[in-house]
């Protein structure tokens, strides 16, 4: 009688050194594998889990201003720092790698810094208030608002071009990544303005219902641009349609936060209000810092990968989206729903009660645009 022995190879099996991985061998058959779709469903919820579990998104806080954070700044030849200014005058150098504070100078006027001598290179004198100022992205000019809108060269110590297009406050200004001749404008009379530095007037102006704070453009869509307005929304525009907005964003409750800015990584984002201190932030709050091992990028790559697939599914949707909010903004945010929903039923009898036709359905992106002036 011969029998068949299970010879093996110990050369196949045994580790080298005793940091060498143990040889796993898998047959990938799929039809070994019947109940692979539970096996991801679970692992999906599991990595849901441990997504909360591990989401600490504050990493530091920064003082050293006296007064409230009201700007802040990036150097884009310059990533570990920021630069933020309060309501007292002070300008800060911060240093994102430590979470220390630089250096801090005062200046209550137009006044142009250079930190590598602490010193300022130029101050200008003028008789308005400044609400806002930016520097082109690739050239030598710089705008400030306040009463009119003025384009500054740092050669000179009088404006080269001033724009007027009412008697309204000017809030904000920000110049177009993608052309340096062409920067908006937010003021006072709820209107966004478009200017073109090619043209010795105002190019477009789109008045809204309520007042916009801020206006941002988008780095990687020059074309689209983005204004926080105070009806709580941000509404995204596309420059060359500006008839009705892209996308809402909903959401806020109410502004607490002065200002914020994301690093260039993306990575981090910095938040300053009024009291006095600037917090460093994770951009994904259970994300692990530092850097990470070839096994362990694969490993976090597939479990994002599988609550990707599996989102929708009532347990992993549950888990994912929901967020532990501090109780005032839990409460200002119910409130505000229970109004938005009131409204909405209020339009919805009003419409049924009318003649038909004579309120037609529009579109929130149109309802809080008033008309475009050319």
């Amino acid at each position: 009688m011969r029998v068949k022995v299970i010879s093996r190879s110990t050369d196949e099996f045994t580790r080298e050194r005793s940091q060498d991985l143990q040889k796993v061998f898998r047959n990938y058959d799929p039809g070994l594998r019947s109940q692979e779709k539970a096996v991801e469903y679970t692992r999906a919820l599991n990595a849901a889990k441990l997504e909360k579990i591990f989401a600490k998104p504050f990493i530091g806080a920064m003082d050293g201003h006296i007064d409230a954070v009201s700007c802040m700044a990036k150097n884009p030849n310059h990533l570990k720092a920021i630069f933020s200014g309060s309501m007292d005058g002070a300008i800060s150098s911060l240093y994102l790698e430590a979470c220390i504070l630089v250096r801090v100078s005062f200046f209550s006027h137009l006044t142009f810094l250079s930190f590598l001598s602490a010193k300022a290179v130029m101050i200008i004198f003028v008789l308005i208030t400044f609400r806002g100022a930016d520097h082109q992205w690739d050239g030598n000019l710089f705008a400030t608002v306040g009463a009119q809108v003025d384009i500054w060269d740092p050669n000179r110590s009088e404006p080269v071009n001033s724009f007027e297009w009412g008697k309204d406050t000017v809030l904000s200004v920000r110049f177009d990544p993608g052309d340096c001749n062409i920067l908006i404008t937010s003021a006072s009379d709820r209107s966004l303005t478009l200017y073109d530095l090619r043209m010795s007037s105002p190019a477009t102006k789109l008045i809204m219902k309520t007042r916009c704070n801020s206006v941002c453009w988008n780095p990687r869509e020059p074309m689209n641009f983005t204004a926080a307005n105070e009806d709580t929304n941000c509404y995204s525009f596309d420059a060359r349609k500006l008839n009705e907005a892209k996308i809402v964003h909903k959401g806020h409750v109410s502004a607490v936060v002065f200002c914020v800015k994301y690093t260039y990584d993306g990575t981090y984002l910095v938040s300053g209000s009024d009291d006095t201190n600037l917090r460093l932030w994770k951009s994904k709050a259970s994300e692990q810092l530092g850097v990470l091992l070839p096994r362990e990028r694969k490993k976090q790559e597939y479990l994002d990968a599988v609550k990707e697939r599996y989102k929708h599914l009532p347990e992993v949707k549950r888990i994912v989206r929901h967020r532990h909010l501090p109780k005032p903004i839990y409460k200002a945010a119910n409130l505000r729903r229970t109004m938005i929903e009131a409204e909405n039923r209020k339009e919805e009898r009003r419409r049924k009660h009318s003649a038909p036709g004579s309120m037609p359905v529009q579109p929130f992106r149109k309802r809080r645009i008033i008309k475009e002036v050319e």
